[in-house]
């Protein structure tokens, strides 16, 4: 009995510090320090959340920059069932699934590149990224300016806009939020 009241002492005080004491104090300073980032980053439009910067969204229509495909149980970008294909770069489904995309790619932006951009093809682990390379949004430029009627050179700069750059240039590449582009070119052709 001797040796097992100081573990149980021991259990005790930790389940305390580990279970109570440290997530508390990680949420209480996460809302000080980072509050945007700690409740989900949301992005509001008119005070209504419409989405978050981080989870993408299924964006189809031709005058919409489209993300990565997401590969989500149920409805592509599910937040709730997030996960990738899990399918073998040797499987045959994925083969087909891949050819399908370039078809489909091609056919909505005949005056792009025929090199479709691998991002705008293959799912991400989780199946929810709402950013993409600035390469591949660039590869979609033609086909947005077409559909809604403006220069291509503005649609390259609101896509340049909302491109974040890594904090540290060796850690990470530039990313475009898709959703925040979108917005952006819906507010430039409002009434």
């Amino acid at each position: 009995m001797t040796t097992l009241r100081p573990a149980i002492l021991l259990l005790i005080l930790l389940t305390l510090i580990t279970g109570g004491l440290y997530p508390f104090l990680t949420t209480l300073l996460g809302q000080w320090w980072f509050p945007a980032q700690a409740n989900g980053s949301l992005i509001f439009k008119d005070k209504v959340v419409i989405g978050s910067s981080l989870i993408g969204q299924n964006f189809t229509d031709a005058k919409y920059l489209q993300g990565r495909p997401s590969a989500t149980a149920e409805t592509p970008y599910n937040p709730m069932a997030s996960g990738g294909s899990n399918l073998a770069g040797s499987n045959p489904e994925l083969d087909k699934q891949i050819t399908e995309r370039v078809a489909a790619l091609r056919a909505a932006n005949p005056q792009a590149n025929p090199a479709v951009p691998v991002e705008l093809l293959t799912t991400s682990a989780s199946g929810l990224d709402g950013q993409i390379s600035p390469e591949a949004a660039a590869w979609q430029i033609p086909r947005i300016a077409q559909v809604r009627n403006l220069p291509v050179e503005q649609v390259a700069r609101l896509v340049a806009e909302n491109t974040t750059q890594p904090l540290v240039g060796f850690i990470g590449k530039p990313v475009v939020n898709v959703l925040r582009v979108n917005l952006a070119l819906d507010a430039l052709q409002a009434p």
